[in-house]
């Protein structure tokens, strides 16, 4: 990626460098990104050493103006107007929301997208093969129908999958169209799909509090219409006695027990202790 990316850079500075600039120009190459800064020193440094490789060294005659939102999407529209305050010659971009915030406040700087999601269906280009416009750059999913062929992929890996869930952030541009590709195909394969909203870090929990939550509840439908006993057995009562030392008489395992009268192992394992610590 940082290739391509150095090649967009490349061709976008190249009409400045070809125009009457006073001697010593410096390039100002600003940066706004989603994440905090400890998180993408790997990718600066290899975008450097590329640059530096083109004849752009940092500090000579070329700056990097670096923001970071870390995590914090309602600060992007105020970092994408400092960046084009400092009059920075070119601007790199990532994800969706970052787009959006840049394409709101500038239409002339030359932009970047380091990597976005559908930028055709968002809005921030024409056509992937004419952009126009002021922005450019890769498209990690080029467009939704993409990412419903990886669902195929993983019905196909694991025939019998039978549930889907899609962690999603409904906000930045392009998002719902997306989310509508993906339960398309899972309606196409057959599968349970569930939407799972987050909108930033302090979401995750609940989310997949939400997705365990959903797959319990069909565990027990599934379990209930096949006619399994269902609950943790009590050892004053005797039918579930019977249903736990009824098969471990016969030598089944407490793990196969477990699964079968929808307990935990180790409830099982006491209770079958307590049994036989009765009997002996």
């Amino acid at each position: 990626m940082v290739r391509k990316l150095l090649v967009l850079l490349l061709v976008l500075t190249t009409p400045l460098a070809a125009e009457a600039q006073p001697p010593g120009k410096v390039y100002r190459i600003g940066f706004i990104l989603t994440t905090a800064p400890n998180e993408l020193g790997h990718f600066f440094k290899a975008l450097a050493e590329g640059l530096r490789e083109l004849g752009y060294v940092e500090g000579r005659n070329v700056v990097f103006e670096r923001r970071f939102a870390e995590g914090r999407q309602e600060r992007l529209p105020a970092l994408a107007a400092e960046l084009v305050q400092l009059k920075v010659d070119v601007l790199v971009t990532g994800s969706n929301p970052v787009i959006a915030a840049v394409k709101q406040v500038t239409a002339t700087i030359p932009v970047v997208m380091a990597v976005s999601r559908d930028p055709v269906g968002a809005g921030f280009i024409t056509s992937l093969a004419r952009p126009g416009g002021n922005i450019t750059g890769l498209a990690n999913e080029a467009t939704p129908e993409i990412i419903g062929k990886n669902l195929d992929l993983l019905k196909e890996a694991a025939p019998r999958l039978s549930r889907v869930a899609f962690l999603w952030n409904p906000v930045p541009p392009g998002a719902g169209t997306t989310k509508n590709a993906v339960e398309s195909a899972a309606r196409r394969l057959g599968l349970t799909f569930q939407s799972v909203e987050v909108r930033g870090p302090t979401e995750f929990e609940s989310a997949f509090a939400a997705m365990i939550r959903e797959r319990v509840n069909a565990g027990l439908a599934r379990a209930k219409a096949e006619g399994k006993t269902l609950g943790r057995p009590r050892n004053d009562d005797a039918k579930q006695r019977a249903a736990v030392m009824r098969p471990r008489k016969q030598g089944i395992g407490i793990l196969k027990i477990a699964r079968t009268v929808g307990a935990g192992t180790s409830y099982v394992q006491r209770i079958v202790a307590e049994i036989e610590a009765a009997a002996s």
